[in-house]
């Protein structure tokens, strides 16, 4: 799950980071070494000013008590920042820096760089109003979610930040561009304005009895302020702004492919993405339909199954299988239940198998807060890198008590049990949980500040099948084919991702991509057809990292010939912090830091 304060980390950047400086550095009595860190010491202390609800969520509670401003003046101050650090950091030879400080170099450079694209070329600040439902949520929960304080502190920050809320809400109205506003986005926001009244009544409202008489009633008037303010929003946001919206929800091709460098912190252009994936689909799908085909012949040796099989036959066979699988689910009120034991199988399995080195970071299973379901079946919500040391929850969703019987049996077809053990490894075990739990712990914070998302995903993903080849669930060849899969709906990711943006894909075709082509269930690839729409390049980053992940552990293996082992590659591997997996290469293997 994305957090409320994206910290990309792009490709490229305006300022070529290997070119040795003009300026006079042996003017300054400090070693080079240490002049850097300090300025990346600075950068940690003050970026997070800039937003003090991304402040929280990084860990930083010295702006608890605040709200972000929006406003141009905020946005000045942003551009100046960012600006302010590009120009020290160009006082910098890159070459006489360390490699670890190399890496950081880049990953500032790049960073500052796409912080001041997003500003002056995508300004989403004018045009994306989900951006702020959900930073509004977010502001309220990230103060309640965690006990890194005691709480009668954090409901004491969580009253100054209501009391703010008329005032955040009157800018964000003054601040969106109607007509730049695309329908979806307006729609997806009006769904999602009165979330944060959901925050206040199920973590907030139950614990006001914990303050004396006046901050009680301090945080009443406040919760009764911001309950109107909301309200006056989402009139707001159904009168006005969405009968006014007109902009294009297709990002375009030269938007799309400067935020996909951006954002995925790799070297691979839209159409070498769209090739790979191509060339995976049909891969993955043959190898499904040989595992479906020996699957279908130990029950059925007379079936005529041939090799070769046509389009058809082999759509039908690997559908046969998954149905098997899909068969097997958990209970209408069983899913969490499930999750539980999927961790400890996971958890057993990692262990037993000694895949990776073990934290002692606590991990809780939670249902999932009531105002975050409807999006996804569950989500590792784990602390900021400044934070290290609090709870990661795994949080999973129960069904819907309203949900029909129909409607339960077609979402639990998807999510039948071993998916929930698919889901388990990728949030969990050895997934984000293990190691976002590294990362926050990497002596180079700046790398777990700036994280990958190209990289976090992508070895999330990477494990569900490491943890299927190594023999997950004994080899069971309905796991297998299940986490096959879900590896086609990472590749349809990436493919519906720039197919939306920049191809014009008509909904139809994109749901017999997902459907028919990767096997997903309607409810499924009707949620990612949204998805698709109100997002853009973050899809593609499970596809790209699972691909450089795949790629890197290759060129481990022919580097370190027989000294390769599995854990010594993923102890390697998760040490370095979340930079881009280029970087990690480079250090892993001690090969050039690349530009």
């Amino acid at each position: 799950m994305p957090r409320l304060v994206r910290m990309i980390c792009p490709v490229y950047c305006l300022i070529l980071v290997g070119t040795t400086f003009a300026a006079d550095t042996k003017q300054d009595p400090q070693p080079m070494d240490a002049r850097f860190d300090k300025l990346v010491a600075r950068f940690i202390d003050e970026m997070p000013a800039l937003s003090p609800i991304g402040a929280t969520a990084l860990g930083d509670h010295r702006y608890d008590e605040q709200l972000d401003e929006i406003s141009p003046e905020a946005r000045d101050r942003e551009r100046s920042f960012y600006k302010s650090f590009l120009n020290e950091l160009a006082t910098f030879n890159r070459p006489q820096l360390s490699r670890d400080q190399q890496v950081d170099l880049q990953l500032l450079s790049q960073h500052l760089q796409g912080q001041l694209w997003r500003l002056d070329q995508l300004q989403e600040w004018a045009w994306n109003p989900i951006e702020y439902a959900q930073m509004t949520g977010g502001a309220i929960y990230g103060l309640m979610a965690r006990e890194f304080a005691p709480l009668e502190k954090r409901l004491l920050s969580v009253t100054a930040r209501l009391e703010q809320y008329p005032r955040l809400l009157n800018q964000i109205r003054q601040t969106l561009e109607p007509k730049r506003v695309p329908l979806i986005h307006a729609e997806t926001a009006i769904k999602q304005n009165r979330g944060v009244l959901d925050i206040i009544e199920n973590t907030v409202r139950p614990h006001v009895t914990k303050l004396n008489s006046a901050d009680q009633q301090r945080l009443l008037q406040a919760i009764k302020r911001t309950e109107q303010a909301v309200d006056e929003h989402q009139q707001w946001l159904e009168q006005q702004l969405k009968p006014a919206a007109e902009g294009d929800a297709k990002l375009g091709k030269k938007l799309f492919d400067e935020k996909l460098a951006f954002a995925l912190g790799a070297r691979l252009s839209r159409q070498e993405i769209r090739e790979r994936a191509e060339f995976e689909l049909r891969r993955v799908r043959t190898e499904m339909y040989s595992l479906a085909r020996k699957f279908q012949l130990e029950r059925n040796p007379q079936a005529e199954l041939p090799e070769n099989p046509s389009d058809e036959q082999q759509q039908a066979v690997i559908k046969f299988a998954l149905e098997k699988a899909a068969a097997d689910v958990p209970p209408r009120d069983g899913v969490v239940p499930a999750a539980q034991k999927s961790l400890q199988i996971a958890t057993d399995f990692v262990r037993d198998h000694d895949l990776m080195t073990m934290t002692t970071d606590p991990l809780e299973i939670i249902v999932m807060p009531e105002f975050q379901r409807g999006v996804a079946i569950a989500y590792c919500d784990s602390p900021g890198p400044l934070e290290v040391g609090q709870k990661t929850f795994y949080a999973v969703a129960p069904l819907p008590t309203d949900w029909s019987d129909t409607q339960c049996a077609s979402f639990l077809r998807e999510y039948n049990i071993r998916s929930i053990h698919n889901l388990t490894v990728h949030e969990a075990m050895p997934g984000h949980f293990l190691q976002i739990a590294y990362a926050n712990r990497s002596p180079r914070r700046l790398r777990a500040v700036l994280s990958s998302g190209t990289f976090v995903e992508g070895w999330a993903c990477y494990t569900e099948q490491m943890m299927s080849e190594a023999g997950f669930l004994d080899r069971d060849p309905l796991m297998r084919l299940v986490t096959l899969k879900w590896y086609l709906r990472v590749i349809a990711n990436s493919i519906l991702d720039q197919s939306v943006h920049v191809d014009g894909i008509r909904r139809e075709e994109a749901m017999r991509l997902m459907m028919h082509d990767t096997f997903q269930e309607e409810r499924e690839a009707a949620g990612k057809w949204v998805r698709a729409q109100v997002t853009s390049t973050q899809l593609s980053t499970y596809f790209v990292g699972v691909q450089e992940h795949q790629d890197l552990r290759t060129a481990a293996q022919q580097a370190w010939g027989h000294g390769f082992t599995l854990k010594r590659y993923h102890d390697g591997v998760v040490s370095f912090g979340s930079p881009p997996a280029r970087f990690v290469k480079a250090l892993l293997l001690k090969e050039p830091v690349p530009e």
